[in-house]
């Protein structure tokens, strides 16, 4: 088991080429979600997080590189083509692209590589990655629902393949992600669990879905009503989540907060309010403290009204922070 490092216990990290993306005049998936979200966590920290607005990034080759396992390389090549074309879509009309898109993407994928790489290294217990755009959706050659590469997949990949270990991802936005359930379908190394209003998009999701071969039981589905609010989104979330985890054990749980929930969100068709955001947040929290000796790493996902978003966010990470004494 590794000892906790010394210092605050969470790092928040971003990168500026995650403003890049620009999909589109209009688009809810707007580079102001980083920076509301940056600036809602950079005051009053108190010497609990660190807030690091250009982490470092691996070589670009290295990050490529480690995207191939979880999409084709032909795909991450149709990324990279339509980022040069400068306008227009990739795959689905959702998936507008920029000059800008590429090198976005690959940030938000290397942010995700380079926290892998310390957490599996002891050099950090906790982290929130903010990067955009997001990536539950995507899958192993197709962009959908605003996402390009699936970079909490691969962070799975790295954590799982370093340590021989598995792992939670554990997902409570309120559309289901399919890539990352799809990526991890049939084994049994790694495990998906996700909330979410059902049906919508992208149609998956059912309870019947619990992965299949190695992978049975390893997928955890609670698909909800339009309008679940706090107290079932949270019963539901504990439930799935305490069931796999039960029977994995992880070494680190993945969390892809999704704060697109939210009753003020304009997609989300659910009713959390920052407060529910707060007892997910801690749940998943207990789940790392029983399960992985409290390593938890957070991606941002959705939410898409800005300051139900930067509050939601501000709530989950002073919840990350939190040890069982507190």
């Amino acid at each position: 088991m590794l000892e906790r490092p010394v210092g605050p216990l969470l790092s928040v990290r971003s990168h500026p080429r995650c403003l890049e993306h620009e999909p589109g005049l209009g688009h809810p998936e707007s580079p102001r979600r980083v920076q509301v979200v940056l600036d809602a966590l950079t005051a009053r920290t108190e010497g609990r997080w660190v807030v690091d607005r250009e982490s470092p990034l691996p070589p670009e080759d290295d990050v490529v590189g480690c995207l191939k396992w979880v999409h084709d390389p032909a795909y991450i090549e149709r990324v990279r083509e339509a980022a040069e074309r400068g306008h227009g879509w990739l795959d689905s009309q959702d998936c507008g692209v920029s000059s800008g898109t590429y090198r976005a993407a690959l940030a938000a994928a290397g942010l995700a590589l380079q926290t892998s790489l310390d957490m599996v290294n002891g050099r950090l217990t906790r982290a929130f990655i903010v990067a955009r755009p997001p990536s539950h959706h995507a899958g192993r050659d197709r962009a959908s629902g605003y996402c390009f590469f699936n970079s909490v997949a691969l962070a799975a990949e790295v954590v799982t393949r370093s340590w021989c270990s598995p792992v939670v991802v554990a997902d409570f936005g309120a559309l289901h992600g399919d890539g990352i359930q799809r990526h991890f379908w049939d084994r049994g190394d790694v495990g998906y669990v996700s909330v979410h209003r059902y049906p919508a998009f992208p149609g998956t999701g059912g309870a019947d879905e619990i992965g299949e071969g190695e992978g049975s039981g390893a997928t955890g589905n609670v698909p909800l009503a339009a309008g679940a609010d706090d107290d079932i989104i949270c019963t539901a979330f504990e439930s799935v989540l305490s069931e796999v985890c039960s029977r994995l054990q992880p070494a680190m749980v993945l969390l892809v907060a999704g704060f697109d929930a939210h009753r003020a969100d304009p997609l989300g068709g659910m009713l959390m309010t920052a407060e529910g955001y707060k007892r997910l947040t801690a749940i998943a929290v207990s789940a790392a403290e029983t399960w992985s000796g409290g390593r938890l790493m957070s991606f941002l996902e959705g939410g898409f009204e800005l300051e139900a978003l930067a509050k939601s966010a501000r709530i989950h990470v002073e919840e990350l922070t939190k040890t069982p004494e507190e």
